[in-house]
């Protein structure tokens, strides 16, 4: 199967959990919790506050090397959108790829997430886990902060309680 037969299909349009495919094609499904859609809406909104410029994108498709993975959230240049436009899934990450990390998330999957995510251009990667708190990435590895929205912690556990 691939991203254009998933994004079509009508029974698969409104699943409670995200999809996303392997490298072979077939489906993956994550379930999601009111939590983690409570921590998206809260970084989605922080992102929205913290700079005008750009898109932030929920549900993010890519294609990366493992096929296509869908970031909870994203955000976008305006570089990156006028060159990437509306495409689904995206052939390039966008500029920062952020996930929400669930229960059943290994520290494996999400290091080969960042990893495909990097491989495929973004400059950052974010996990947060359950109680808001967030890890930074660039391609070095671990960052004390993000350097491209300086201070988003403060911003998004502003909006959890």
């Amino acid at each position: 199967m691939n991203w254009q037969e998933v994004c079509l299909s009508p029974s698969l349009r409104n699943l409670p959990f995200k999809i996303e495919l392997n490298e072979w094609g077939k489906i993956v499904m994550s379930p999601a919790s009111n939590r983690h859609g409570i921590l998206q809406a809260a970084i989605v909104r922080a992102l929205t506050r913290a700079r005008e410029e750009g898109v932030v994108i929920s549900e993010c498709s890519i294609l990366t090397a493992r096929s296509v993975k869908v970031a909870d959230v994203a955000w976008a240049s305006a570089e990156f959108m006028e060159s990437q436009g509306e495409a689904s899934p995206y052939l390039k990450a966008p500029e920062l790829c952020i996930e929400i990390l669930s229960p059943s998330n290994t520290a494996n999957e999400m290091e080969e997430k960042r990893e495909l995510y990097f491989a495929k251009g973004a400059l950052e990667v974010w996990l947060c886990d359950e109680q808001g708190t967030l890890a930074f990435y660039g391609c070095d590895g671990r960052l004390d902060g993000s350097r491209l929205f300086p201070g988003v912690t403060r911003i998004v556990t502003k909006y959890l309680h």
